[in-house]
């Protein structure tokens, strides 16, 4: 098969590799879109903690394809089925490729509501939404401050609070074309602060009633992570999906009580925790084919060529996004 191989140099190579074999309860898949993520590029970076996640050549965390073999104990799919996943590190190899193993615990039928670009920009952004909804445990009165709400996280996260009844969301951007995003998912342009000309911390204060806020979730870190840690009110419950908090905002939700959650999806992984891939792919299943909530807005870069991989990761890195998620399609 066809795969993109990082090498020691860090240079990206186009080459053929072998077709891995499904062993066990494992699914062959033959990878039709992936989904580049953030710590993609990070893994390229020499001194940068998510170098130690690498766990193939072949990077790539999320995918969409075609089931093409099963192991001798797989029994949840047949060949010929569409499915999604968040591979991460649990596959045979990552998903800049054109086939991959993995457990068929952690797969899922895609919905016949969505493409193969789509659905593969799911896993991924979907699973830590959820995981923030379901440990910040907040009511559905509660108010919950989003910073950088319109990236590729905070858009399904919006998308999923709204189709569970939440309504006192207040959140910032820093572009019209965010803010245009988010007022068609359903946020009144009134709750949204544009972080580029309004103060923050006023503004959020003005738009709750100049309370703090029992739930803060920061998808933004660095010094939008000390603004949030001081709009969070006293025992609060701090969502960090960045790992880019400051030490000025450790201190400042340290003096507040706070409780931080770290959001994390990797960390299941880890622990071949499968039920939480397979239950949190099956519930966006079941919103996107009931049309609770639409698929991400994507932005398809390439084909499965260096070229594609390097403008990805420059768009990642350089935050050029502009809220879409980035998909490469392999045929």
């Amino acid at each position: 098969m066809k795969a993109i191989v990082l090498h020691n140099n860090n240079e990206f190579l186009l080459e053929e590799v072998v077709i891995p074999q499904p062993k066990d309860s494992q699914i062959l898949v033959k990878i039709m879109a992936s989904g580049f993520n953030p710590i993609d590029y990070q893994m390229t970076d020499h001194d940068a903690s998510e170098k130690k996640l690498l766990h193939s050549p072949i990077l790539g965390r999320e995918f969409s394809g075609i089931v093409t073999a099963l192991g001798e104990n797989a029994t949840q799919f047949k060949v010929g089925d569409q499915v999604f996943c968040g591979s991460g590190s649990m596959g045979s190899n990552g998903t800049y490729a054109e086939y991959i193993c993995v457990p068929e615990e952690i797969a899922m039928l895609m919905p016949d509501t969505i493409s193969f670009e789509e659905a593969a920009a799911l896993p991924s952004a979907g699973l830590t939404a959820l995981q923030c909804i379901n440990r910040m445990q907040a009511k559905i009165t509660d108010s919950i401050l989003i910073t950088g709400a319109a990236g590729g996280v905070g858009n399904i996260l919006v998308k999923l609070l709204l189709a569970k009844g939440y309504e006192n969301l207040i959140v910032t951007a820093g572009n019209e074309n965010s803010i245009a995003s988010l007022v068609k998912l359903g946020i009144k342009s009134e709750k949204i602060i544009n972080y580029k000309n309004q103060d923050i911390y006023e503004a959020a204060l003005a738009l709750n009633n100049t309370k703090k806020f029992p739930f803060v979730v920061d998808l933004v870190g660095n010094e939008i992570a000390v603004v949030a840690a001081r709009l969070l009110q006293t025992n609060g419950i701090y969502v960090d999906v960045t790992n880019f908090s400051t030490s000025d905002s450790r201190e400042i939700l340290f003096s507040k009580g706070a409780t931080i959650l770290n959001i994390s999806n990797y960390a299941y992984g880890l622990e071949k925790n499968y039920t939480y891939y397979k239950q949190g792919l099956q519930e966006l299943a079941i919103l996107l084919q009931q049309k609770l909530i639409t698929p991400p807005t994507i932005e398809i870069i390439g084909k499965l060529e260096t070229a594609t991989i390097l403008k990805a990761h420059t768009k990642l890195r350089e935050n050029k996004t502009e809220g879409k998620k980035l998909i490469m399609q392999i045929v």
